[in-house]
């Protein structure tokens, strides 16, 4: 069996880091995914992806990136079975990361600013 998944998007939110009752890391993230297809109106519809990130992923991410920057993640999907306090019975699913890419990051643009000062200064 398999469970895998490698997902890119862009971050709806800034992430932010909290710790668990057990002291660990914890961030979570939604990913903005655009569809490859058009719907009936002739448009793109967007998913949205919710992600998990533990340890140094979810400090990183959340150094690194800032909403609107493009990430991948790769991880596994967990599903999750909970009851409302109207006792209905629901299920969500997301993504804990293993694994998070910086397609796109406040890092990245603030090495390409210093790298464009030093040119204008030769």
């Amino acid at each position: 069996m398999l469970n895998q998944i490698v997902i890119v998007g862009r971050l709806t939110g800034n992430p932010e880091v909290v710790k668990s009752e057990e002291g660990k890391e914890r961030s979570q993230i939604t990913l903005a995914v655009p569809r490859s297809y058009k719907n009936a109106d002739g448009e793109y519809d967007t998913d949205f992806v919710d992600c998990i990130l533990w340890g140094g992923v979810a400090e990183n991410t959340a150094e690194y990136c800032k909403k609107g920057d493009i990430v991948g993640v790769k991880g596994r999907i967990q599903t999750n079975n909970y009851e409302t306090e109207d006792g209905e019975k629901r299920k969500s699913t997301q993504i804990v990361a293993e694994k998070v890419t910086f397609l796109s990051s406040k890092k990245e643009k603030e090495d390409d600013i210093e790298k464009s000062d030093d040119e204008l200064d030769m």
